[in-house]
């Protein structure tokens, strides 16, 4: 069996290879969505754990020099980061040039879509799982749709499109009003995609019989909606499933990461915002680069790490198989 050592770098054992990075630039969140966190909020990393600007960049340099295309800012919220701005900047002036997204709450991005833009990021993805406000303020314990509507409208006055708007349907939550959020977003020139909801940490208890499947979501916008099927060709390595929406042009995506996972074509890799490699989102393992950086370590020893780490990423996910295990930690400490 081929070594990491004589792989393709970012390659794994099974012929995938990581082209996309998602960085979370922090852990911490203005929103408190009941199905993330307590009210109270969660511990946060201490600053000195955190990853400076300095050595984020550096990181993101090396992963870049071993064949990433596209970076994603995660959080937590990644607007809560003082400096993301800047960070933007450095990215984009990284030689291959990666696109760059970002996924927020929205909050705050009225008055920072302007500067990301000018920056140098591509797009943003939004992620919003009612339009009601009442229903919105239940789910994420703030009253902040109204901030979040100005920084989609934000976005899009930016040039940052498409302006993609991801949603989650909660069985008994708001699985009633997903056609009212797929006319929205319709209504303001946004994609939606809905995203099958996943155990994404050992905080909170996931019933798969509570979740609602993709087919769920299909059948509940198809009453109001005629959806047409893009060939499969569409999708390529991308996780949503997209369907035009009464003849077109504008589609919705729907992406069955439980029942249909896309994990034979997965191209991710992750580094979270303490220096930790993460070959998944569902990994039981991280690799550290935080520490060997701060020892002295060069950068062909830090893409030798982050290399054997894609070497073992594991065929799937594993949800729903037998011995499965959710994550340590809270979602907003991997990053989305």
């Amino acid at each position: 069996m081929t070594s990491p050592t004589h792989a393709l770098p970012l390659a794994d054992q099974h012929g995938r290879v990581a082209r996309d990075l998602r960085v979370s630039v922090t852990d911490r969140c203005n929103l408190r969505c009941t199905y993330c966190m307590p009210a109270e909020g969660l511990p946060w990393l201490p600053k000195p754990d955190m990853l400076t600007d300095d050595e984020l960049i550096r990181i993101v340099r090396i992963f870049v020099g071993l064949g990433v295309t596209q970076i994603r800012l995660t959080g937590g919220e990644p607007l809560l980061r003082r400096s993301i701005v800047d960070l933007v900047g450095q990215m984009a002036e990284l030689r291959p040039r990666p696109r760059l997204a970002l996924t927020s709450n929205g909050v705050g991005l009225d008055r920072l879509a302007g500067p990301l833009a000018q920056a140098g990021l591509d797009r943003v993805n939004i992620s919003l799982d009612t339009v009601d406000r009442d229903e919105f303020r239940l789910l994420t314990r703030r009253d902040r749709l109204h901030d979040v509507e100005k920084g989609l409208a934000a976005a899009a006055e930016a040039g940052l499109t498409p302006v993609k708007v991801n949603a989650v349907a909660m069985r008994g939550v708001n699985d009633h009003s997903v056609a009212d959020v797929l006319q929205w977003c319709l209504d303001r020139g946004y994609e939606l995609r809905f995203i099958e909801q996943m155990p994404l940490d050992a905080q909170h208890s996931w019933d798969a019989e509570a979740m609602v499947t993709a087919e769920e979501i299909h059948t509940l916008l198809s009453r109001r909606f005629t959806l047409t099927p893009l060939p499969e060709e569409d999708r390529g390595s991308a996780p949503a499933e997209r369907f035009l929406v009464d003849g077109g042009p504008e589609t919705v995506g729907i992406i069955a990461s439980v029942t249909r996972p896309f994990c034979r074509a997965c191209d991710r890799t992750r580094l979270t915002a303490d220096g930790q490699v993460r070959n998944c989102l569902f990994s039981r393992r991280e690799t550290d680069l935080r520490e060997p950086l701060r020892a002295g370590a060069s950068d062909d020893e830090l893409a030798a790490l982050i290399n054997g780490e894609m070497w073992v990423k594991a065929p799937g996910h594993g949800i729903g198989m037998a011995g499965f295990t959710q994550p340590d930690r809270p979602m907003s400490a991997i990053g989305g």
